[in-house]
């Protein structure tokens, strides 16, 4: 009987091990592949640059972080504007009804590549 059960869980081992080893394998694949981001409708596109914030600028034109603002990066992380002050950035966003920036995605150089021209 002990040949028997010693078998059974060698057997069993084997099992976890492999599928432990499956797992491992498939988490690298799933991490390596970027989600495409979907923009609301009423987004809108520039060039921005954070001047003094709240203060930023996009296509030229003064504009303001309303308070809360999101800017998201590349990765879809929050960003603090005090770290992007003086650089330029192909940005979504979208305004409040008052005119304020609500939200801001700062663009990866792929997301630029598939915009339409024009």
């Amino acid at each position: 009987m002990k040949r028997c059960l010693s078998l059974f869980r060698g057997l069993a081992m084997a099992r976890l091990l492999l599928l432990a080893a499956g797992m491992v394998s498939l988490a690298g694949t799933a991490g390596a592949q970027m989600a495409v981001r979907q923009f609301p409708p009423t987004v809108q596109r520039g060039m921005m640059v954070v001047t003094a914030p709240p203060a930023i600028a996009i296509n030229g034109h003064a504009m303001r972080l309303s308070p809360g603002a999101r800017i998201r990066g590349p990765n879809n992380m929050l960003l603090m504007s005090g770290a992007l002050v003086g650089q330029r950035y192909a940005v979504n966003y979208l305004l409040e009804p008052q005119g304020l920036v609500r939200e801001v995605w700062i663009l990866s150089q792929a997301e630029v590549d598939a915009l339409p021209k024009g």
